[in-house]
């Protein structure tokens, strides 16, 4: 089945509701600059089945690496937050007074005693990520994205975030933009209260995310910023209401099919996974393409002078290739005058979903691609990035 094009209607513009994205270094970056270097790990370990509602356990290991965040409020009056809008999770919590580590003290915390609106549950989830984790106890109250304000949302207050290196975040929270399936505690996501309390204008909700370390990202909700793409919008079916889950068909190095998606790939659109990730499997042989080779840091690089010669990557989406130019996947760092190139692809190494390969489009992917979500026809569009 053949992706359709369209372009959507011009009048869900009127209705949107939009918020800045600020760039920020991430954590390795920071952490990388005072002589700490954070081990690998692999970012589809989010994806794990315990994180679903089951209990109220959730994966969120890959954030040292996101660098684009958001401002929301809390509570009456409004406690501001930076937040991660993230759309490999569910949950939204933030960092509270009931936490005096040193990771909380170093960021805004929520006072829920301050706020005339909040109420508690009496429940508790644990946030297992690579290098640590985050504990804490589930409340209620107002929360304000960018001036949508809804009622009654489930939020998380951390009351332990034990270890050094979310000390290093610029974000106080993580705002959960997935399915209600895989949300910790079964607690409602915020995009879903927003449904449910009618504040769209239409049920969908868009990315925009800058290229080349400047700012000018956005995400939008109720609609699509016409200025922010051009050409068409490309839609395909989510494979899975968990993340936003989709298919993959084909897979092309320089427009030659490879005939790893033969049987069909998966891949998770992650806005929290700032790298494009690929079965492990494959690793070697697109290093090989791209003739890339190991550091000792486990890095891949390559000759910068050969950027213009390194092979385009494209994917087969609904019938539809979508290009990654070498400009997208590959990374330009300046040390001691010297000029250094990485390749920003990640090997994961959980087994295949239902048979499928697993891959992950983080922002590399989501620089090229402005990307809309779309809760109503349960679909993503992809379309070039203005």
């Amino acid at each position: 089945k053949c992706l359709v094009a369209v372009l959507v209607c011009v009048a869900l513009v009127e209705g949107i509701v939009r918020i800045p994205l600020t760039k920020h270094k991430s954590m390795r970056e920071a952490l990388r600059e005072k002589g700490i270097e954070l081990s690998y790990h692999d970012p589809a370990l989010k994806y794990q089945p315990d994180e679903f509602s089951s209990s109220a356990n959730m994966y969120i290991n890959n954030y040292a690496d996101t660098t684009y965040y958001g401002a929301i409020s809390i509570g009456t009056p409004p406690q501001s937050f930076q937040v991660l809008f993230d759309t490999g999770s569910a949950n939204l919590w933030v960092d509270s007074i009931y936490c005096s580590t040193r990771a909380c003290n170093a960021h805004t915390k929520f006072n829920p005693r301050e706020s005339s609106t909040y109420s508690a549950n009496g429940k508790t989830f644990f946030l297992p990520y690579g290098a640590g984790s985050l504990y804490g106890t589930f409340g209620y109250d107002t929360v304000n994205v960018g001036g949508i304000v809804i009622n009654h949302q489930e939020i998380g207050l951390s009351t332990n975030e034990p270890g050094q290196n979310f000390v290093v975040a610029k974000f106080d929270g993580i705002l959960g933009l997935s399915y209600p399936s895989i949300s910790a505690g079964g607690e409602t996501p915020v995009v879903d209260n927003m449904i449910s309390q009618n504040l769209l204008s239409a049920n969908i909700f868009s990315f925009y995310l800058s290229r080349g370390g400047q700012q000018g990202s956005v995400l939008s909700f109720g609609g699509v910023d016409t200025s922010l793409y051009r050409g068409q919008i490309y839609w395909t079916p989510v494979t899975s209401e968990t993340y936003w889950q989709i298919g993959v068909q084909g897979f092309e190095i320089n427009g030659r099919e490879t005939g790893w998606c033969s049987q069909g790939c998966q891949s998770i659109v992650d806005t929290g996974t700032s790298t494009l990730t690929a079965p492990s499997h494959f690793i070697g042989d697109i290093m090989q393409a791209i003739g890339a080779q190991r550091s000792q840091n486990g890095m891949y690089m390559v000759d910068c002078s050969e950027l213009n010669n390194l092979p385009t990557l494209s994917f087969v989406i609904s019938g539809v290739a979508l290009p990654l130019p070498p400009s997208a996947y590959i990374s330009q760092h300046y040390q001691n005058g010297n000029q250094f190139c990485s390749v920003d692809i990640a090997p994961t190494y959980l087994p295949s979903h239902n048979g499928q390969p697993l891959w992950i489009f983080g922002d590399v992917f989501l620089r090229e691609y402005y990307s809309i979500y779309d809760r109503t026809n349960n679909r993503l569009g992809f379309a070039s990035a203005a």
